[in-house]
């Protein structure tokens, strides 16, 4: 099992309810990975989802626009997906502490990602993932990095398996 796999289910260990939050530009090349992601996994755990305990949101460019309805949802846990800058090989796939990462950049949304993760606590007190993928190419209607291409089907499947086993498993 992959590390991403392992801290994540075991981040949602204790989780009733999670919204995933697809965060990124469609325009800007490599900047789309978590907005793509986002959107397989919803396709792959549609069928899967008849309890209710998992709602994905599209956020793209204004994730700020969606916070009221990720409110409403009222998530005990959140995952955000996000191209992030961490300066390593592209497609390189982290786990990100928003409060406490160093390096890392959050800069191609109208609000900075730990702004709204703070939002969102003070307003829901839900955990906060921060799922990133670091883009090769920002370049404005350029395409997919090959190695970002790759990486994104690779994170969809190791996610999809988790958030399948979340939302199959009884919970309380």
């Amino acid at each position: 099992m992959s590390s991403i796999k392992i801290v994540l289910k075991s981040r949602l260990k204790n989780a009733q309810r999670v919204a995933v939050l697809g965060i990124g530009s469609l325009l800007r090349a490599d900047d789309a990975a978590g907005v793509i992601i986002a959107k397989e996994l919803k396709v792959q755990i549609k069928d899967n989802n008849k309890k209710n305990r998992l709602k994905f949101f599209l956020g793209e460019t204004a994730p700020e626009n969606l916070t009221g309805q990720i409110k409403k949802f009222k998530p005990t846990h959140l995952i955000i997906i996000d191209a992030v800058d961490f300066h390593l090989k592209p497609g390189s796939l982290r786990i990100v502490n928003i409060s406490t990462e160093a390096g890392a950049s959050f800069s191609t949304h109208r609000v900075p990602v730990g702004v709204l993760r703070d939002y969102l606590y003070k307003s829901l007190s839900c955990e906060t993932i921060l799922i990133g993928m670091q883009p090769g190419s920002m370049e404005f209607c350029g395409c997919l990095s090959p190695g970002v291409e790759e990486a994104i089907q690779a994170a969809g499947n190791e996610i999809g398996e988790v958030l399948k086993d979340f939302v199959l498993s009884p919970r309380v």
